[in-house]
């Protein structure tokens, strides 16, 4: 079973390795997804688990620490499918374009990671994931290395963006702006539709947003 290494900043216990530790995982996406982060609850998350609040907490400090922990697992899988879509490809400009089409593309489920909604965890990190950051303990949790995955994927990208033009000197800005635009723009055309151009519940959704990325950043990393 393939499984991502998550720092121990996030958890008391490793719940990839345990049945309730998985348990608690699956469900709490499912249950973010459908009530909001606001609304989650352990006490519920115990109900539906058929377990007990401290059970969760011998796992989980709090709720925060939990979402924070399930970002982290999707930027992580992110880097997962960019490295293996990636591999072997040496021209930057096609390992971009794998980059924006990755990013941007409908989310599905992925049976590598069998307990894991990909999709429902991909709605999560667009409606929730700025609440991992925007907090007033944000400059702890960063020197506790809790964005790490975060991170990494954008140095990453960067990287690629550098191969392609190393004389463009916002790589690392370009690509968090770019990664938090994809995800505006599905919400925008889900919810605030005059923010955009994107039209929701259309079959070229995701095209939309990919081709958009693919203009943002091709015409401004391009060489004169």
């Amino acid at each position: 079973m393939v499984s991502l290494i998550l720092s121990d900043k996030y958890y008391i216990r490793d719940p990839q390795y345990t049945e309730l530790g998985v348990k608690i995982i699956s469900q709490s996406i499912k249950m973010v997804d459908e009530l909001g982060f606001e609304q989650f609850t352990f006490k519920k998350l115990a109900t539906e688990i058929s377990s007990t609040e401290a059970s969760i907490y011998r796992y989980f400090e709090n709720k925060h620490k939990l979402l924070m922990y399930l970002i982290a697992w999707y930027w992580k899988w992110m880097e997962y499918l960019i490295d293996y879509r990636t591999n072997n490809i040496e021209e930057p400009e096609r390992k971009l374009n794998i980059v924006l089409k990755t990013i941007s593309e409908e989310v599905t489920f992925d049976p590598t990671f069998a307990n894991i909604d990909e999709a429902a965890l991909h709605r999560i990190v667009v409606a929730e994931s700025n609440k991992t950051y925007l907090t007033k303990h944000v400059d702890e949790d960063n020197k506790e290395g809790l964005f790490r995955g975060y991170k990494d994927l954008c140095r990453h990208i960067a990287n690629i963006i550098k191969e392609y033009n190393p004389d463009y000197p916002y790589p690392h800005a370009l690509i968090s702006t770019v990664i938090e635009a994809s995800h505006q723009q599905a919400f925008f055309a889900q919810h605030l539709p005059s923010l955009t151009e994107v039209k929701k519940g259309s079959e070229q959704m995701h095209d939309k947003i990919f081709e958009y990325l693919q203009h943002l950043v091709l015409n401004t990393i391009r060489k004169d």
